[in-house]
């Protein structure tokens, strides 16, 4: 279960910017987590209320996710299409020059201070 390591990341990166920003409490967090990230939302959720109970600044914190969807581009005709739904074959021209632009990544998107 690698999602309590991105919890305890993601922990250590909203200290440094309480710190840099002089907040004592945060009220919420908003995660984007890409729909082919290979991250549960239902883990990193369970990983967040355990964690967050370690850390004053964020014990009572909300964790809020957004999924971003999975998009893939063809090189071949220039399209764009859904990459769960259709996998590295494009559906448009069929051929297998492609490559993913956006789906697979975990940022912080909000941080609400109290």
């Amino acid at each position: 279960m690698h999602e309590l390591g991105i919890i305890v990341h993601i922990s250590k990166t909203l200290t440094e910017v309480a710190k840099e920003n002089q907040i004592s409490k945060i009220g919420a967090v908003t995660l984007e987590v890409g729909e082919v990230s290979g991250i549960v939302p239902d883990f990193l959720t369970d990983c967040w209320s355990y964690y967050r109970k370690k850390n004053v600044l964020i014990e009572e914190a909300e964790l809020k996710i957004d999924t971003l969807p999975a998009v893939t581009l063809c090189e071949a005709c220039d399209k764009t299409y859904p990459t769960v739904k259709h996998g590295k074959q494009c559906p448009f021209c069929k051929g297998y020059q492609t490559y993913l632009i956006t789906g697979d990544e975990c940022n912080i998107k909000e941080i609400e201070a109290c």
